[in-house]
């Protein structure tokens, strides 16, 4: 057994150490550096969110000011759990180079489906400074994936990212 870590802020750098994968080391790194960069963007979004409703009280607002946190959670989790899955797998069973190699492609296809999300949840019209704005026309290669992300529900955008989360899940129980 190798030497132990502590929490989530030991886990990363310990299975980037432990793994033998090279995807799974970039994975680590930009996974790392993306969960902590999503935590600030969240943490942002709340503090404006305080700012903005400091005058109001209620359920409600206190509501939406935990919604934040919540869908933090909720993003960041699933870009964390594959290094803290292989951390976990390090700890207590060794090394296994295809699992950290698969649970980084998991992560990997977790991001591609966070980012497809984003677009397929951009409004028709929207308004920036008082100017209203149109989302781009679709144009090159991936026009045919882009009009088709814009043509599903806003409200359901969040099932791609869900589909990226389980997708890491399903991997971790396949491989290990």
């Amino acid at each position: 057994m190798s030497e132990a870590y502590s929490g989530v802020f030991g886990a990363v750098p310990y299975a980037f150490r432990q793994s033998r994968s090279r995807a799974f080391r970039v994975y680590a790194v930009l996974g790392g550096l993306l969960a902590g960069l999503l935590g600030v963007f969240f943490t942002f979004a709340l503090v404006v969110s305080i700012a903005t409703t400091a005058n109001l009280s209620g359920g409600t607002v206190t509501f939406v000011r935990s919604v934040f946190v919540f869908f933090g959670f909720l993003v960041t989790a699933p870009l964390l759990a594959p290094i803290l899955l292989v951390a976990r797998h390090h700890r207590r069973e060794g090394n296994d180079t295809r699992y950290d190699t698969a649970l980084a492609a998991a992560g990997g296809g977790y991001l591609v489906t966070l980012y497809l999300g984003a677009i397929a949840s951009m409004p028709a019209e929207f308004t920036i400074d008082g100017e209203v704005t149109t989302r781009p026309t679709p144009s090159g290669a991936t026009a045919p994936l882009v009009e088709a992300l814009y043509a599903m529900p806003e409200s359901l955008s969040w099932l791609l990212p869900l589909v990226g989360a389980v997708g890491i899940y399903l991997v971790h129980r396949w491989f290990r």
